[in-house]
């Protein structure tokens, strides 16, 4: 008999690429995705996260529902939330299997185990002893002309809000080898544009002898069908005028920037364990914008850490315009149990955090707008993606601008210059 399987996703686009790539590994294994004339699931995959308390509820929440829907069914909890608290996890009556952050390329066999057995599996190892990269990927995903490709995982930086460390342990890379192969079987099947992503890209090859981002940014430069590279978040360190004149000669690493700022405020940024200043993190977006004029640069940052003052708030949004971003995303902080800044006196209101977040994401809007508004008249490239509702085809710059135009032709996965003739807000107009 036909099994049925779906899944549920909590966090980031690290975790959305890995439950993609287990998604694969079931439907390969002859399992079928729960569609919408579907009662219920055989087997419901929750991909937890945990970078706040908030996150942690969530995922129990969902596990609760899947075991409502069909209490016969297997709930298979893994990722972030049950690396870090298994013991938790595993004392919910609804889960049966409890994975964390390694050994998810054997999902399939855990559940068929399960299903042979019916006695709960945990099996959740020690993420700061493990030193290789996890070989999970994907060939092919739903509906996208972009396509992720993980080329890293862990983290080394310990920074005082974040549990991650701890969830995803130390860094590992994927061979470049093993990263062109897979890129190559995206651009074969019609991927025309890669988003390398990790949990720390910058930190790409560190654990590799001799070998850093931009070397696998060049290797994969050199597939032909590939015409687009774009990068997930990165750290300011990992801009050097090296880096920056190499990418430039690939020709195909996209003029766009995600660079983690987290605060304005030197003080708090101290406070938060990050590894740079107000200044040198400016300097990095001035060395980005002295190659790529046009460079979108965006950016998160949290507001209301632990003993933020007006003054510093005032200071981040002075920097922010300073920097001139494209575009922010902004997060009230959250306490994280387990990390030290939760343990820090001076914690911050919540009412203070609410319009200190309100603030700064009209200042982001502002400025995002007039971001766009700076190319308008330009010729920039865009890679279309499908077709919406009122017949209009959208899709992204190189900037990193969601753009749409109309057109008799189809212009799905086609990259075609633009003209921007819209203001401000996105998609904005454009002429192809």
């Amino acid at each position: 008999m036909e099994k049925i399987f779906t899944t549920l996703t909590l966090g980031c686009k690290v975790n959305q690429y890995e439950t993609e790539a287990m998604s694969e590994l079931f439907k390969k294994a002859g399992y079928r995705e729960l569609r919408d004339e579907d009662p219920f699931a055989d087997i419901y995959l929750i991909n937890t996260c945990t970078v706040t308390n908030l996150s942690d509820r969530k995922s129990r929440q969902m596990m609760r529902r899947a075991k409502k829907d069909n209490p016969n069914s297997v709930v298979a909890v893994v990722g972030c939330y049950s690396q870090v608290s298994p013991q938790e996890v595993s004392n919910l009556e609804e889960v049966d299997i409890v994975l964390g952050t390694k050994d998810r390329n054997r999902i399939v066999e855990y559940c068929e185990e399960f299903m042979n057995q019916r006695e709960q599996i945990v099996a959740v190892e020690n993420i700061r002893t493990f030193r290789e990269f996890e070989d999970i990927h994907i060939d092919t995903q739903e509906d996208m002309t972009r396509a992720y490709l993980k080329v890293q995982d862990g983290c080394n930086q310990f920074c005082t809000y974040c549990i991650i460390p701890f969830a995803r342990g130390p860094v590992r890379s994927r061979t470049i080898e093993d990263a062109v192969n897979q890129a190559r079987i995206l651009a074969e099947n019609g991927y025309q544009e890669i988003i390398l992503t990790g949990i720390h890209i910058g930190s790409y090859g560190k654990d590799l002898q001799g070998v850093g981002l931009i070397d696998l940014i060049e290797e994969i430069a050199k597939i032909k069908e590939i015409k687009r590279i774009r990068l997930s978040s990165m750290e300011p360190h990992s801009i050097d005028d090296e880096f920056m004149e190499r990418a430039v000669a690939t020709k195909k690493l996209c003029d766009h920037f995600h660079l983690s700022l987290q605060n304005g405020s030197n003080r708090i940024l101290n406070k938060m364990g990050r590894s740079y200043s107000k200044e040198e993190y400016l300097e990095k977006a001035k060395l980005i914008r002295k190659y790529m004029p046009d460079a979108g640069l965006t950016t998160d940052i949290i507001v209301g850490f632990p003993s933020e003052t007006e003054e510093d708030f005032q200071e981040t949004k002075k920097f922010v315009k300073e920097v001139g971003f494209s575009r922010i995303h902004v997060f009230k902080y959250s306490p994280r149990q387990g990390t030290k800044a939760a343990k820090m006196k001076d914690q911050i209101p919540g009412n203070i955090k609410k319009e200190r977040s309100k603030e700064l994401m009209e200042l982001g809007e502002n400025i995002a707008h007039s971001f766009i508004d700076s190319q308008k008249g330009k010729s920039l490239a865009v890679l279309f993606e499908k077709q919406e509702d009122d017949g209009s085809f959208q899709g992204y710059t190189t900037n990193y601008i969601r753009v749409k135009t109309f057109s008799e032709k189809d212009l799905k996965n086609q990259v075609k210059h633009v003209k921007i003739v819209g203001q401000g807000s996105e998609p904005v107009q454009a002429l192809c």
